[in-house]
């Protein structure tokens, strides 16, 4: 990457391959190297590519939604890309990641590529950002997802708005929650 960008920006969190990192790279002149929790930096960025801590998949999404960039290359566990592509049974994260991005997957990476092995399957995902997403939509997407499996009427008489709908969130497109979550912000 060091010969293609311009300027490259890595943090790491594990003090040992920061250490690597640092010996084996100490002299290209694009790469600042930084040790530390990249999702408490403030940097700006164009392009995001990360191999995510699998158990911070979902935080990291939500983070990346927040920030305005143009695309992002990140591995995530393949049972959670999934998730974020499932056209029935939708979450929060996947309608939250369909509104804020588009997405695909560009190659799969089998457990026994890695050593130690892992029990799961990766994949490599594309993200293209459509849009900026405020946390106050991802809070409140995140919210009407906790009452699920409630009518349409009683998740809303959560947030003090009257309705007479008897369906629920897994009966509406994404685009029809994105809807509502704006109607209950502006509320």
């Amino acid at each position: 990457m060091c010969k293609k960008a311009n300027k490259i920006i890595s943090i790491e969190i594990d003090k040992n391959l920061y250490n690597l990192a640092k010996s084996k790279f100490y002299d290209e002149k694009n790469l600042t190297l930084e040790y530390g929790d990249g999702f408490k930096s403030n940097h700006s960025f164009t392009i995001f590519i990360s191999n995510l801590p699998y158990s911070k998949s979902r935080k990291s999404i939500e983070w990346l939604l927040q920030k305005n960039f143009s695309r992002a290359v990140i591995m995530v566990q393949k049972e959670f890309a999934d998730k974020l592509l499932s056209s029935k049974n939708h979450t929060a994260i996947s309608i939250l990641t369909n509104y804020g991005f588009q997405l695909k997957i560009i190659m799969d990476v089998k457990k026994s590529n890695f050593y130690p092995v892992p029990k799961v399957d990766s994949v490599v995902i594309f993200l293209t950002q459509k849009k900026i997403v405020s946390k106050t939509i991802i809070s409140t997407v995140n919210r009407m997802f906790s009452y699920r499996r409630k009518t349409l009427q009683n998740v809303l008489k959560q947030f003090g708005i009257n309705s007479t709908s008897k369906e629920r969130l897994d009966d509406l497109s994404g685009d029809e929650i994105i809807k509502i979550a704006k109607k209950i912000i502006r509320n």
